[in-house]
């Protein structure tokens, strides 16, 4: 058997996510229909560094492929990217080391949020459009409260898991972009639905409907159910890069625009 790292990248606005569904349309699921027929086998094992949820998108999703081939790498990127669809593209295929696992080897994440402060009529699937004058001196003054090793059970939506929800946020800032605020974030790991409850929470302080001392109190008293009303939508978030042991953090960001 040989083992290939993939660098993915796709848009999500028409699939449930990564995970294999039955009966909905994922990113795996398509992967795995091209991976059979380009190997001519049902014998093909793919995991994901993480699983993105309905509508999200990614610049730099990493997965692990595990067949039986002599295919060099290049041929198996040629030929994936003959059978997939538009949305979904196969950026890189590498040897990948017998032990390597896309999820269990990752070491940190990256993402990026859109936010366009305007109405666009090409950004719908990739951005969030708000309407209210933001501040962003504000969101970011509220970014570095949540920046470090904290508990972030009141941004997650896995009630009653017995997951830790203890998470290293190492970076979270706002930047300007003409007409878009790109929210950039890194983390060791990211909980379900915590990059898009950050973003609604930091919405609402650069609004003027949140102040810094509310952002501190979701840390300071976790399992917080308020978070969840101000979840932004799945538009406009994507899976920027993974990073493994050895790679330096970036602090500059990949955007779609």
């Amino acid at each position: 058997m040989a083992k290939f790292k993939l660098t993915l990248e796709y848009d999500g606005s028409r699939y449930r996510g990564w995970q294999l569904q039955e009966e909905s349309r994922s990113i795996q699921g398509e992967l795995l229909r091209a991976c059979r027929k380009v190997f001519q086998t049902d014998k093909v094992e793919l995991y994901g560094s993480g699983r993105t949820d309905s509508g999200v998108h990614a610049l730099g999703q990493v997965a692990h492929l595990e067949v039986k081939s002599t295919l060099a790498p290049k041929d198996i990127r040629a030929q994936l990217n003959e059978i997939l669809n538009h949305d979904l593209n196969v950026l890189k295929v590498e040897p990948a080391k017998p032990k390597f696992h896309a999820r269990h080897d990752a070491s940190a994440r990256s993402y990026v949020y859109q936010i366009s402060r305007r109405r666009s009529a090409f950004g719908k699937h990739f951005c969030w459009w708000v309407k209210d004058p933001l501040d962003v001196a504000k969101m970011n003054e509220a970014a570095q409260v949540l920046i470090g090793f904290h508990d972030f059970k009141s941004f997650s939506n896995e009630k009653g898991s017995e997951k830790s929800s203890q998470v290293d946020l190492l970076q979270l800032k706002v930047v300007e972009k003409d007409e878009l605020l790109i929210v950039h974030v890194v983390a060791s790991h990211f909980l379900w639905k915590m990059v898009r409850r950050m973003v609604g929470v930091l919405v609402e302080v650069g609004a003027g409907r949140m102040g810094i001392a509310q952002v501190k109190a979701y840390l300071d008293q976790p399992g917080s159910p308020e978070p969840a009303k101000y979840t932004a939508p799945p538009s406009g978030l994507f899976l920027e890069k993974v990073y493994y042991p050895g790679e330096r953090i970036e602090t500059t960001f990949q955007t779609l625009f």
